[in-house]
């Protein structure tokens, strides 16, 4: 039983923050209704039952151009100054969004907050000199990947493993022939799904890549059609082809499809998850591309493959992002059954290692148990 009211607070920076976040602050009012819960959020943390400071409209920017770093310091600093002299929360537990995250915690390091970090920056990928800001300023990482755990307890950081997210958070498999009939797809014929990303400079140098790729599968096979995602955060004139487009459903395009297309993030673990076959592919500006060569840490992109330590899903990385290439690959997996059996061999090894924990309640229950002060 708690000693007095216990305040917590979110700070989320995009929709997907705002996802998992939700459902930790549902798992913890059903732990304890009186806890006050705060944060930076959207929708998705205002139904679950916390009261939002601000919205994401001065989180969702992308790049550093002045415009964008002025907004984030006079937000951040907003933002401290309230929890330090107005909530004066019991803990505050980041999700996400590393940048200024990361950034805000140090002021709240100096403020005395206990801060917990959930769904961390993917320090083990690149920077990985973000384990002093992390070991510095955090208390506690709620860490969702298992290979996670030997980095931070190297670096000598308290964390506990609670889960992915994804495990519990999609939906089954939509109904194929409800799903073609809907969208007046021929049952007859295979799908291929492409997913050229949901930023725009990902439209500007993957989506005639894809594009193209889909041409050249289409003079190869007449037995397949083609759906492109449009990324509901994206403007309705982002990208236009001749091919089908469908806005707004991507984890029952994901289940439905025979092969993907995909831009490389987190939508590869949703198909995995899913078990549907694919190829990866990314690229962007030269200069980017060159600093992210400096600070990697890691090889491999897909997730799939990062996690398994094992090469699943093809990759097609910056200059080996050709149409040519792609379409071969998704040619091999729609002609080969033991392609298709290779990758949904890997998808169920993925699956076991991010393990059956419920990551919210984990999560929850982690905070609730900091709260209560039993250790």
């Amino acid at each position: 039983m708690f000693q007095g009211v216990k305040k917590v607070f979110f700070i989320t920076g995009e929709p997907s923050g705002d996802k998992h976040a939700s459902g930790v602050v549902r798992e913890l009012l059903a732990l304890n209704p009186d806890i006050e819960i705060e944060a930076v959020g959207g929708q998705n943390l205002k139904k679950a039952g916390a009261k939002l400071f601000s919205d994401h409209s001065k989180m969702g920017a992308v790049g550093l151009t002045p415009k964008t770093v002025i907004e984030h310091l006079t937000f951040g600093i907003r933002l401290v100054n309230y929890l330090k002299n107005e909530f004066k929360p019991d803990i505050v537990v980041l999700v996400d969004y590393g940048a200024f995250n990361l950034s805000v915690s140090k002021h709240l390091k100096k403020a005395g907050i206990k801060t917990f970090y959930f769904i961390p920056p993917q320090i083990w990928a690149s920077r990985k000199w973000r384990l002093k800001t992390v070991k510095k300023n955090i208390d506690k990482v709620l860490t969702i990947f298992p290979f996670e755990k030997e980095m931070y307890d190297k670096a000598g950081i308290e964390n506990i493993y609670v889960g992915h997210p994804l495990v519990k958070e999609l939906p089954p498999k939509a109904d194929r022939a409800e799903f073609f009939v809907r969208h007046g797809l021929d049952p007859k014929k295979k799908l291929v799904s492409v997913f050229p990303g949901s930023r725009m400079f990902e439209i500007k140098f993957l989506f005639n890549i894809f594009l193209k790729a889909v041409k050249i599968i289409e003079k190869s096979r007449d037995d397949v059609q083609f759906v492109f995602s449009h990324a509901t955060n994206l403007k309705p004139d982002a990208f236009k082809c001749d091919y089908k487009i469908v806005n707004g459903e991507n984890q029952e395009l994901l289940s439905v499809s025979d092969a993907l297309i995909l831009a490389s993030g987190t939508v590869a673990l949703e198909a995995a998850l899913y078990k549907t076959p694919m190829v990866i592919a990314y690229k962007g500006p030269l200069f980017f591309y060159l600093v992210y060569l400096l600070v990697r840490s890691i090889k491999k992109a897909c997730l799939v493959n990062i996690i398994t330590g094992k090469d699943i899903v093809p990759e097609f990385l910056m200059y080996r992002a050709k149409p040519e290439l792609i379409a071969d690959e998704i040619l091999n997996i729609l002609n080969n059954e033991k392609v298709q059996m290779f990758q949904r061999s890997g998808f169920d090894e993925t699956e076991k290692l991010l393990s059956s924990k419920h990551c919210v309640e984990e999560a929850a229950q982690v905070i609730y148990t900091e709260l209560s002060g039993d250790k």
